[in-house]
């Protein structure tokens, strides 16, 4: 299929590793020049160097997004030397891991406020684009009522459940400029390195039931999600607005009307 993307203008964020890197790869082999942040300047070199290989153009810069200013900056700064901005995928997330207040704030920074600073500072250039759209990384922690059982873990879903808010109310505000909003939010996503691959090595048992509530049988994969998150931002998906998209392998066993 045609998405229509190439020669498109992308944003991600986070885009070193994990779900971020595979979005960046899928948004690259479409044809789509990129601008990535993630905080480690070695892993930033390195992810531009392998999408660049791809023929696109693409720009990267370390960047701590929980800094409003160097968010902001960053965001016009890779616009400008893109030649302009047709996508923005807000991505980084603080996680669960760390208890307490402290974790509560790390997050709301992170994944919510990281989320409305950078919509609000792209749109700007995303209302000049005739396909213009903004994608969201949530999770179904944040529609769950019995989570997993972690430290954080309320903040990251209390968290994640605003931002699912957040999107679905900015995108009737700007479907009518033609900038659309969507919300995808995975559920156990495996890979070398990440959160569910730490859980099945220190809380085996709550690995082995993801792994049932899964009614695929396995858990994701971070390719699953780029394809999920590139297909909505396409203006192939020009008529899915406001939507939050499970890529959870039937973990949610509801019916969502």
């Amino acid at each position: 299929m045609d998405l229509k993307l190439k020669g498109r203008k992308a944003l991600v964020t986070g885009a070193s590793r994990g779900i971020g890197l595979r979005i960046a790869r899928q948004f690259s082999e479409e044809g789509v020049d990129l601008g990535i942040c993630a905080r480690t300047r070695t892993d930033v070199d390195q992810t531009v160097a392998e999408l660049k290989s791809k023929g696109v153009n693409v720009i990267g810069d370390a960047v701590d997004i929980t800094d409003r200013d160097a968010l902001v900056r960053w965001i016009n700064s890779s616009a400008e030397r893109l030649g302009g901005l047709d996508i923005f995928v807000s991505n980084v997330s603080a996680g669960p891991g760390e208890g307490g207040e402290i974790g509560w704030r790390k997050l709301f920074e992170a994944d919510m406020m990281g989320a409305v600073r950078g919509c609000e500072t792209a749109l700007p250039w995303l209302r000049k684009s005739d396909a213009g759209a903004i994608v969201l990384i949530s999770s179904i922690s944040g529609v769950m009522s019995k989570p997993l059982q972690a430290p954080g873990i309320y903040a990251y879903g209390s968290m994640k459940a605003a931002l699912i808010a957040y999107g679905a109310q900015l995108s009737k505000g700007l479907a009518k400029e033609g900038i659309r909003v969507n919300i995808v939010s995975p559920g156990p996503i495996y890979f070398e390195g990440g959160p569910w691959d730490h859980i099945k090595k220190g809380m085996p048992e709550a690995y082995e039931d993801a792994m049932k509530q899964c009614v695929i049988g396995r858990l994701g994969t971070p390719e699953e999600v780029a394809s999920a998150v590139v297909f909505l931002a396409s203006p192939v998906s020009g008529f899915t607005v406001g939507q939050n998209l499970h890529v959870d392998g039937g973990y949610m066993q509801h019916i969502a009307f």
